[in-house]
């Protein structure tokens, strides 16, 4: 029966492994033919955006690899603004249309495409935006278009920003199950959710003066692209003026009503296009094939971009996670680069292990000794986020980047509560005073607790004399900046903590002037796994984002973050320089 059993299970798997070759040999000959020239794009086109994939700032892809995007679940945010560039000189694309978003990415990210957009627009072609519905990040994107279309039964989402912050003191009390915690910093409210049940004034302050910035910087954009005073729009958002299309049109957030046919018409009057004929769309997707093989930078001497996004943790890291063991190797790669002249360092993330960052940090000094290095702020860069930033000679935010949170905590799940309730017991036995590990199942021992706080105030000190040295303060002066606080770019200017505001754009420019060079090309780095080796990973069930986006589809996206919310804090390891608290706004 068991040799019945193993024969047909080795007989399945050979069928499977058959089936999976013959698709990915059929793939791979689609690939190869998917060249520029198959890529059909007609005279008096329109390059249609739709931006409804989640948006990295950088994939990490192999030009070389014929898997290259073909399995990929998210859009990177360099090919989307080199397409928008190329776009801008190619003749056969007439104008943009913006379609249907519900954007899903950062306010920096939205801020730059709508940045990119505004210097398309500068060459004299039209760009249209047209959805069903608006959130608000769809609207300030739409904001740079010359006309916004709505749905007649459609709505426009413009109320202001705000932010929702979860506690979970309660929980733990009645589950058993708490974190303990040792922090450092007023504003270091990373850890308030599980030490109290309400925000604490200082967190509902800066939430309040940050989300008040990122506010007024998009009403200024707005306001420029709409031609509406800020005190209007503010006045809109107050009274919700825009909540119907009709509401929309009168208050001037919107051009015009129209059911998506008739937006059709209006495109192809803007191409000069016969009414009857179809409209010559080409998609994002399929115009990034041909943007990729346009250079709009070149020359011998080269600008390294070392893009690290995504949390800090201990280890190799990848594409969505930042480790010391990619992030240093590619530093050290481009600084040994003979024909690299300058690095531009993107960083977006919110921080996490502060050991990892320091050991970044590190990287980023041994780089700056030979070559200039200046740093690009995308979202955020808070935290561990700005703790490897800081080192730079020149540091850039986008207006909308949420940055600074100079500090450190630390936070040790605990279930003595649970332990006792359900019957467990934990004996410990040891060869020396505090050879016995902390454990899970025993309340912190004050000489623990003593230990790990001596921890967090050395890190902190540490941080502040990381950025004192980068920032060319005193210590006393980075003190007065940090406290776990976090800013705006705006803000962050103004406090000394960033140089300048720009985009990733302007950072480069920067590096290639502090190297002195004028005709250069652009090296990214690091280069991540193949789209192929992903997908591979994903059929065998080995892939983490895989398993991640199973979950969340089957228990929806709020629970799913709640999920990860208290997943993040339970395996945090180490003493953390982490973004002060989870920021949902809306």
């Amino acid at each position: 029966m068991n040799f019945l059993r193993n024969l047909l299970a080795a007989i399945m798997g050979t069928l499977i492994a058959l089936g999976i070759f013959f698709v990915m040999f059929f793939i791979f000959v689609s690939i190869l033919s998917n060249t520029e020239d198959a890529v059909s794009i007609k005279q008096n086109s329109v390059l249609e955006l739709q931006l409804q994939q989640p948006i990295s700032d950088y994939l990490g892809d192999n030009e070389l690899d014929p898997f290259t995007s073909i399995f990929e679940q998210s859009q990177g945010l360099d090919e989307i603004l080199n397409a928008i560039a190329v776009a801008k000189d190619d003749g056969d694309i007439k104008g943009i249309s913006l379609n249907n978003n519900f954007i899903l990415a950062g306010l920096a990210q939205t801020q730059a495409i709508r940045r990119a957009l505004g210097d398309f627009k500068s060459s004299g072609k039209f760009i249209y935006a047209y959805a069903d519905f608006y959130t608000q990040k769809d609207y300030y994107l739409a904001s740079i278009a010359d006309s916004v279309f709505i749905n007649p039964v459609g709505g426009l989402d413009f109320k202001g920003l705000s932010s929702e912050v979860l506690f979970f003191k309660d929980l733990q009390e009645k589950s058993g199950i708490k974190m303990e915690v040792i922090r450092h910093g007023k504003y270091k409210s990373a850890v308030e959710p599980f030490i109290a049940n309400e925000m604490s004034d200082a967190n509902r302050t800066q939430i309040k003066e940050l989300i008040g910035s990122l506010w007024n910087s998009m009403l200024a954009d707005i306001s420029d692209g709409r031609q509406i005073r800020p005190q209007d729009l503010n006045r809109i958002a107050d009274t919700l003026g825009g909540r119907t299309p009709d509401f929309a049109v009168q208050s001037g957030l919107i051009d015009e009503v129209a059911f998506y046919d008739e937006y059709e018409a209006a495109l192809k009057q803007a191409v000069d296009s016969v009414v009857d004929k179809d409209l010559n769309v080409v998609i994002l997707a399929d115009y990034v094939i041909r943007s990729n093989k346009k250079i709009t930078k070149s020359g011998e001497d080269k600008v390294a971009v070392v893009f690290a996004q995504g949390e800090i943790i201990y280890g190799e890291g990848g594409p969505d996670v930042i480790g010391q063991g990619i992030i240093t190797e590619a530093i050290r790669e481009a600084r040994d680069d003979e024909k690299v002249k300058a690095i531009v360092l993107r960083v977006n993330s919110p921080g996490g292990s502060a050991l990892t960052s320091d050991i970044i940090w590190r990287e980023i000094e041994l780089a700056k000794a030979k070559k200039p290095v200046v740093v690009s702020m995308g979202n955020v860069a808070a935290s561990g986020g700005y703790y490897i930033a800081v080192g730079a000679d020149k540091i850039f935010a986008e207006p909308t980047t949420i940055t600074g949170s100079i500090g450190v905590f630390g936070a040790v799940p605990n279930i003595t509560g649970l332990a006792k309730d359900i019957g467990i017991n934990a004996e410990q036995v040891g060869t020396n005073t505090n050879s016995v590990d902390y454990s899970l199942f025993e309340p912190m021992t004050d000489t623990f607790r003593t230990v790990v706080q001596e921890s967090i105030e050395s890190t902190y000190e540490t941080f502040l004399d990381r950025v004192a040295q980068g920032r060319n303060i005193s210590v006393a002066e980075a003190d007065s900046l940090a406290q776990g606080r976090v800013w705006s770019g705006v803000d962050a200017q103004r406090l000394g903590l960033v140089d300048s505001l720009g985009n990733l754009e302007d950072a480069i420019a920067e590096a290639a002037n502090m190297a002195e060079i004028k005709e250069y090309g652009i090296k990214k780095f690091p280069k991540y796994k193949s789209g192929f080796e992903r997908f591979i990973e994903d059929l065998s069930g080995a892939s983490t984002k895989a398993k991640e986006n199973l979950i969340e589809e089957e228990i929806g996206s709020k629970a799913y973050a709640l999920l990860k919310q208290v997943k993040t804090a339970l395996d945090q390891e180490g003493v953390q320089a982490r973004m002060p608290f989870v920021l949902d706004i809306k």
